[in-house]
């Protein structure tokens, strides 16, 4: 075989400017390994990739795809501890959504026998993004009260089955419909829609949280420093990239010195950001999210498939707000 096909974004737009292309299949240079993908993770940051504007992509065209799972396929010159048919799972950032992948080893974990590739592919971007933003960031420990905001999407829901281990005491907001999913991962639904959120929360908790995790929405800082006891803290996650310069500017505001000002502290985790400066911590992570996964203590809540190289219909699902869980493109072949 001297092609295979990958899904192309070939210009800034919608879902429509993602095209299903025909690349060359090359062996992987030294130092790299050559993956069948069988999984690829569809997340918001594929969203936000084809506005053109997410700062840890190449440039336009590439191939989108921010996690994948699969099977070495050829290994570089200089590379050990892999070997051909192994099960593998990469935060790529880019470059997911082909049938193969080619990159740096250092960039692969193993696959544990007993975790299927679409879970592993599936838990990668939300899982340790929660993970490091609860145990690295907000250090919880066991008894504390939290609040999570977006807590039907996917950090929202590795969020909520992470603390429920933690011992922590877990508040999820949501709209309405949402509700059954949140008590589910075992926490406490909030709906937003109904007043604000420290409002909310105060009623529930009249001393305030120990620890907020906010999806990054600009207005939405304030209620959720107002909804922490003094010396808690709010992490904000997430890529504000349709927002203008002034509101960037007034969320990071509001969020560092806002919260200092209000005797909370405030601070920001982007998962992208931390692995291009230090895979270290991630390397050390996902071992430990893979196993929880293993041992069936954590579910990547899969609610929709669809083929490898359908990921635009998968990403026009994602915008449509209607999918309640993760959305994963696999091969086909059930591993």
């Amino acid at each position: 075989m001297t092609t295979y096909r990958a899904v192309m974004l070939t210009r800034k737009g919608g879902p429509e400017v993602l095209e299903v292309v025909d690349l060359p299949l090359e062996p992987p240079d030294t130092g790299e390994l050559r993956v069948r993908v069988s999984a690829a993770g569809v997340g918001a940051t594929d969203v936000t990739m084809l506005g053109g504007s997410y700062p840890f992509a190449p440039k336009i065209p590439f191939v989108p795809g921010y996690e994948v799972a699969g099977v070495v396929d050829a290994i570089g010159a200089g590379v050990n501890g892999f070997t051909l048919g192994q099960r593998v799972a990469a935060l790529t950032v880019y470059g997911g959504f082909a049938e193969y992948l080619t990159r740096g080893a250092e960039h692969f974990l193993p696959v544990p026998d007993g975790v299927e590739d679409r879970d592993a592919a599936a838990v990668i971007l939300n899982f340790a993004t929660a993970w490091q933003m609860i145990y690295r960031v907000a250090k919880v420990r066991e008894g504390q009260t939290a609040l999570v905001t977006g807590a039907s999407g996917g950090v929202g829901i590795a969020a909520l089955q992470l603390l429920r281990l933690a011992g922590v005491k877990a508040y999820g907001a949501a709209s309405a419909s949402k509700h059954e999913l949140v008590r589910s991962l075992g926490a406490i639904p909030i709906d937003y829609k109904q007043d604000r959120l420290d409002t909310l929360m105060r009623r529930a908790e009249p001393g305030g949280v120990d620890c907020v995790f906010d999806a990054v929405g600009g207005r939405n800082i304030g209620a959720c420093i107002g909804a922490l006891r003094r010396g808690g803290i709010v992490v904000g996650f997430g890529f504000m990239g349709a927002a203008g310069v002034l509101a960037k500017v007034a969320m990071f505001a509001n969020l560092f010195i806002g919260a200092r000002l209000r005797g909370r502290r405030g601070d920001f985790y982007g998962i992208s950001a931390l692995y291009r400066k230090d895979p270290g911590p991630f390397r050390e992570d996902m071992p430990k999210i893979l196993e929880l996964l293993r041992n069936k203590k954590i579910d990547a809540v899969i609610k929709h498939t669809f083929p490898l190289l359908q990921a635009r219909e998968a990403i026009e699902l994602l915008i449509s707000g209607s999918a309640a869980g993760k959305i994963v493109l696999t091969d086909g072949a059930g591993r």
